[in-house]
């Protein structure tokens, strides 16, 4: 990477801006010396990881009078590329964007270069005005809006990786049609596998594949939030899509309907599973992939985030004889894992342990895993009543969708099944009038139910560029309105490690409903929801918000990542249950 030379009271520009602390400052200074003033202090920082080269370049261009730019398709101008040659473009890593009369603007580098830039006033025979980009951004650019028709050069925007470094395991399929050729060229090739190792690399959970008329976009899910990836040249869109269908052994040349299909992976000597589904789109056929690593659900119950009296209630009751364990939340919020890991804790030899799921996601070894299919009328309702009568010990149903189903899982609890499920409510106290309200009597609710539990994901405040800071005082005083006093709040300044976002990886809150006979006795009599929540108020049961804050004064998420995935919660009324630590 070619840098700026650095000017003077840089560090501190740094500081002010909030890109750097004094303590990175220091170790920086404290290298450069060491180099014996062979390393300049923007290229140690950058090297360290302390700043990323945008924000190295943002000061610099500011220092000598030159607008930097974050660069978008919506900058440029197309109908200008012609005005310089594509190997003066890549040779010196500069984008002309757009010419106004006489002039003619270019995004480089490295704007205090006053050869470079009169060379390009040479070469596009016209004023020139440069404004400053980082060499990655330019590069991504340049691969994307000025492609080579003839071959797509994937070295041009992979410098960290190795083409092999992911082994697709597929079945051999023939006859394919001729208009998948181009599918199975090495390029395109290389880009899928790139796509699907780099999305590995990064922990994604979805791969999201996006033509439109200007952009073939790709997107990656990682941590909950979408980010981009790559936006290679949109003429590669059916080629790609091709490529993906051939590996999921779909058919390539249907391009008018949905399709889902399932890809085995290689990498790193463990197998991953891919979820393929394609969807026609006007500019083409958007695909999403959904990531499936066996060795994610390979987790231990202590591991997934829980508070010390959540995690012994639960395991006391996850190994009763019968009954039902829900686990609640919307999508994304963990619930499959908890219930994998849940299995992982009390599936032996010695136990027939079986799952009814929608589509199967992990194989697990000691486990009877079945699949529902209902265009062949085999649905969850079916399968259960078939397994009941297969000697099982403990039942995991995928998710209690309708009346049907719930009536099954209740007899199954009520003649000495365990059985695991999920539900999609709000909390866990609304999980009692869901199931009231598909029609199970409340007696039978009463009778069955173990206990929920109920968990959103939070990400994480990434630690290495984690720091102190002060929340706004609406977020201070949801915190004072539970009870809590937090000295010190954290939060990330955003650094290459986390992509810039100050978060990494996510971290479970839960609330845990535990139905004792008081409980018991109020669902009998079909309760309205508040007298419900004030029963368990009064029980102190800990409420996700209040869960979450403890995480907050821990370091490990921020009061903004709570407020958005709770709702108001209350204080628990016994705070020797609530605070069994003495909070």
């Amino acid at each position: 990477m070619s840098l700026l030379s650095a000017k003077p009271r840089l560090g501190d520009q740094l500081i002010d801006r909030g890109f750097l602390t004094q303590e990175e400052l220091e170790a920086a200074l404290s290298e450069q010396s060491a180099s014996n003033g062979s390393k300049l202090l923007g290229e140690v920082l950058v090297q360290q990881e302390y700043i990323s080269e945008e924000q190295l370049l943002e000061v610099l261009s500011e220092d000598i009078g030159v607008p930097f730019v974050r660069l978008d398709n919506r900058m440029f101008d197309p109908k200008i590329f012609g005005l310089i040659p594509r190997e003066f473009v890549e040779k010196h890593t500069v984008l002309p964007l757009f010419k106004v009369r006489d002039t003619l603007t270019v995004a480089v580098p490295e704007p205090s270069d006053v050869f470079l830039i009169d060379q390009i006033k040479s070469t596009a025979r016209c004023e020139v005005q440069v404004v400053a980009a980082t060499a990655k951004e330019i590069r991504r650019m340049v691969q994307t809006y000025m492609p080579n028709t003839q071959v797509f050069v994937i070295d041009d925007i992979i410098d960290d990786a190795r083409g092999d470094a992911v082994e697709l395991i597929q079945e051999q399929i023939d006859d394919i049609a001729a208009d998948a050729d181009i599918a199975g060229q090495s390029p395109i090739i290389r880009l899928v596998n790139y796509i699907v190792y780099n999305a590995v690399r990064q922990g994604a959970s979805d791969i999201h594949i996006e033509p439109n008329d200007r952009q073939l976009r790709v997107r990656y899910r990682v941590d909950g939030a979408l980010h981009q990836a790559l936006e290679p040249p949109v003429h590669l869109a059916p080629a790609v899509a091709s490529r993906i269908k051939i590996m999921a052994g779909l058919d390539i040349s249907e391009r008018r309907l949905p399709q889902d299909g399932r890809v085995h992976v290689m990498m790193d000597g463990r197998t991953l599973d891919l979820r393929v589904s394609i969807l026609p789109m006007p500019a083409g056929e958007k695909v999403v992939i959904r990531i499936l690593d066996n060795s994610s659900i390979r987790v231990a119950l202590a591991e997934l985030g829980f508070s010390s009296e959540v995690l012994e209630s639960l395991e006391q009751q996850i190994t009763r004889p019968n009954g039902i364990a829900l686990v609640t939340g919307p999508t994304g919020s963990g619930k499959s894992t908890t219930l994998y890991a849940v299995l992982n804790e009390i599936a032996s030899p010695e136990q027939n342990v079986c799952t009814v799921e929608d589509p199967v996601e992990y194989r697990l070894d000691t486990v009877n895993q079945f699949q529902a299919n209902e265009r062949i009328g085999l649905t969850f309702p079916t399968i259960l009543r078939s397994l009941l009568r297969q000697d099982p010990d403990i039942l995991m149903v995928g998710e209690i969708r309708d009346e049907e189903t719930a009536r099954v899982a209740v007899q199954a609890a009520m003649t000495g099944h365990l059985v695991l499920s999920t539900l999609h409510t709000n909390d866990a106290v609304g999980t009692v009038s869901r199931l009231i309200d598909m029609g199970i009597e409340g007696y039978l609710v009463a009778a069955s139910l173990n206990m929920v539990l109920a968990q959103r994901l939070c990400r994480r405040v990434c630690p290495k560029c984690r720091m102190e800071y002060k929340p706004e005082k609406h977020m201070r005083n949801a915190v004072d309105a539970m009870g809590f006093e937090i000295e010190k709040f954290y939060k990330g300044r955003g650094c290459k490690k986390c992509r810039q976002t100050g978060y990494s990886g996510r971290i479970a809150i839960h609330e845990l409903l535990v139905v004792d006979e008081g409980l018991a006795d109020l669902i009998s009599d079909n309760p309205s929801i508040h007298t419900l929540r004030e029963y368990v108020r009064d029980s102190g049961m800990v409420p996700l918000r209040y869960d979450g804050f403890r995480k907050v004064r821990e370091g490990i998420t921020t009061v903004e990542q709570i407020l958005k995935v709770t709702s108001e919660g209350w204080t628990p009324r016994k705070p020797s249950i609530a605070n069994p630590a003495g909070e």
